[in-house]
């Protein structure tokens, strides 16, 4: 008696949407033979899906639309039943639109669009959305279908001109079809409603439509009539753009059309008469005929012509410029500015550069049509300072008259020149030793570090400083004179030998610097360092056989020094006396004329290079000595040595001058 499945049973192909689902059945029994009705219920499982018809829907929404319109969508279909079946929609996030859902009377449900927001075409052309269908089993089974709503353009927008007033100027000569102006106005919005045309505005005078023509559908604005300065100078033209919606939305603009003149009026000659006829008795100067002349043109074309009586006028008659050395080349440094109250051609002017100085050519140009002058190089400090120049301003008269503007460009300096060490002279084989004796106190100087710097001023001075030592407590150096000193008293377990490294740097920005290394030895006797030197010398040193002839030039020097000055001192009696017998002889003159000056030129071997010379110029009449530091005569780099002693180092260039004012000694 037990009742069996024989095959799979399927609800919904059994019953559909009927609930409950059921099948009847009878069952008959023998001995005794009996009959039973039965039923079967077919209970449902979530075992399908809801179902949209398509995967995608399409609407199409007006931007139009006001807030709180619906748009039904379809509704899934789901086969199973109770709660199993469909139960519930679902959107996506946007800012645009709600979901209401609804329930049927037979308890299906379906879903509704509400517009939450306007919708905008301009701002956004079209949206995409997710609608999803939920059932109610466990877990819930969904489907989703893709709605693409594209918004549909309103004429919301008028045509917007990108200006509100065009500006033009036209000769009065101007033949027909020439362009005058172009307007652009532009719509927002789509197909009919964004398409533009353009015409004169209803007040727009019968005039300016003879003379002028207006393309519809570019905006072009052309001359169409003979325009007449004389008749009217200026045109103000209303126009508009208007779109091809139903209720078309409208633009103005306006433009202004100015004439400009040109001579094509002669003048007019008008005689009144004052006396007619003349008596044959009238004075000389009586006004017989009042004569004026006009000319319909303006400005220039209604005047006397011009006469090129006015030469140009610069509004500078010299100019200074200050240029960084090591510049760009190619760079504007000077606007030449240059003025002629003439007209037309007479006022044209021109600017031509002079060439004198046959570097000038190569180093600058000017510009002849706006005067401004231009560096086409890089100049360098060291090597030129200043350069003068003299500019040509010419107008185009017939003859020209011209005036002549001096440029004086001066080079400013800048730290690009490191110290350079004179002794001890770094490039060099030969070893320069110090000496100084055991025992020597504090505060004896031992040997000077020499060095120039090829800039100028501030960034020239220079400073030294003790970088390295063998002993650093033994030596100090000077700030600013590089002079080197024992910073205590010498011992007898002091090293003999000892390397100073000396820094050297500028005062520029940024700072460079040098280095210079100078040997000291502790010895009793030059004999013992000169047997040092012996050690570390090259066994062939080709110099040793010049020693001899040092010393024979520095005896031929001393005694040529001794000679001229007892020469000098022999001339000075013989001045002395011959001034004192015209004293005694006439007192009648206060002031005696000074002798020929004389001069001795003076080379400290070793400190400086030969043609680093000073020259110590001396009258026969003075009663002290009075010295000149000449400067010297190359454009060496050693030329900056001046100024570097007279800006920054006083110690150093009292040292210089007396140590040029003094001849070595045989000794030396």
């Amino acid at each position: 008696g037990a009742l069996l499945v024989s095959e799979r049973i399927d609800r919904e192909e059994l019953c559909g949407t009927l609930s409950p689902c059921s099948l009847s059945f009878e069952i008959v029994v023998e001995n005794p033979l009996e009959l039973y009705s039965g039923a079967v219920e077919i209970q449902d499982i979530n075992d399908n899906d809801p179902v949209f018809p398509s995967s995608q829907a399409r609407l199409e929404i007006s931007e139009s639309v006001a807030a709180g319109a619906r748009f039904p969508l379809e509704s899934a279909q789901d086969p199973d039943v109770g709660i199993n079946s469909l139960q519930t929609y679902q959107l996506s996030a946007n800012p645009h639109f709600v979901l209401d859902v609804q329930t049927r009377v037979d308890g299906s449900k379906y879903a509704e669009l509400v517009l939450e927001k306007e919708l905008d075409r301009e701002e956004q052309r079209e949206l995409h959305l997710v609608l999803t269908a939920l059932d109610g089993g466990s877990p819930p089974r969904s489907a989703h279908v893709q709605i693409h709503i594209d918004v549909v353009d309103a004429n919301d927008n008028a045509p917007v001109f990108n200006q509100s007033t065009y500006k033009a100027s036209v000769r009065e000569n101007t033949p027909s079809g020439t362009l005058v102006a172009k307007i652009s106005a532009y719509d927002l919005d789509d197909g009919p409603n964004g398409d533009i045309i353009y015409s004169f505005s209803s007040h727009t005078p019968a005039k300016v439509r003879e003379l002028f023509t207006l393309d519809s559908a570019t905006g072009e604005l052309r001359v169409k009539g003979q325009l007449d300065y004389e008749e009217t100078k200026l045109y103000e033209i209303y126009l508009q753009a208007k779109d091809k919606g139903a209720v078309p939305g409208v633009a103005h603009c306006k433009v202004l059309v100015e004439v400009v003149d040109v001579n094509d009026n002669a003048p007019e000659v008008t005689v009144t008469s004052v006396y007619s006829p003349v008596p044959e008795d009238a004075a000389p100067g009586t006004v017989v005929a009042l004569l004026s002349v006009t000319d319909l043109d303006s400005h220039d074309n209604g005047l006397v012509s011009d006469v090129n009586d006015n030469a140009p006028k610069s509004s500078q008659d010299s100019y200074d410029v200050y240029v960084l050395e090591n510049n760009v080349p190619g760079i504007p440094i000077l606007n030449v500015s240059a003025t002629d109250p003439d007209l037309g051609r007479n006022a044209l002017l021109s600017y031509t550069l002079l060439q004198g100085d046959p570097t000038v050519g190569h180093i600058f140009s000017i510009n002849q049509d706006n005067g401004t002058l231009y560096l086409l190089t890089s100049l360098d400090h060291e090597d030129q300072v200043e350069f003068s120049m003299m500019v040509r301003v010419k107008d185009g008269g017939s003859p020209p008259l011209a005036t002549n503007v001096s440029v004086s460009v001066f080079v400013t300096d800048v730290n690009d020149n490191a110290p350079t060490v004179l002794y001890p002279h770094p490039n060099t084989t030969a070893t320069y030793t110090d000496v100084v004796a055991p025992g020597t106190p504090a505060g004896h100087m031992v040997t000077k570090v020499v060095a120039v710097d090829a800039d100028a001023g501030y960034n020239a001075w220079i400073s030294y400083t003790l970088l390295q030592a063998t002993d650093s407590s033994l030596f100090s150096v000077g700030l600013h004179s590089g002079e080197i000193f024992t910073a205590r008293q010498l011992r007898e377990d002091d090293a003999p030998q000892h390397t100073l490294v000396i820094l050297l740097k500028d005062h520029g920005e940024p700072v460079l610097s040098a280095s210079a290394t100078v040997s000291i030895s502790v010895a009793e006797m030059v004999k013992e360092v000169l047997t040092d030197l012996a050690d570390v010398a090259p066994a062939n040193d080709h110099r040793k056989h010049v020693t001899f002839y040092l010393i024979l030039a520095v005896i031929l020097v001393s005694a040529a020094f001794f000679i001229t000055m007892l020469s000098v001192g022999i001339f000075k009696c013989y001045k002395w006396r011959q001034s004192k017998e015209l004293f005694n002889s006439s007192r009648s003159t206060l002031y005696r004329t000074p002798g020929p000056f004389h001069h001795i030129d003076a080379v400290r071997g070793g400190f400086t290079p030969p043609n680093f010379y000073h020259q110590v110029y001396l009258t026969t009449d003075s009663r002290q000595s009075d010295l000149l530091c000449k400067k010297p005569f190359t454009s060496s780099p050693l030329g900056s040595c001046q100024s570097t002693m007279r800006n920054g180092e006083p110690g150093l260039y009292h040292q210089i001058v007396g140590t040029a004012s003094r001849l070595p000694t045989p000794a030396e």
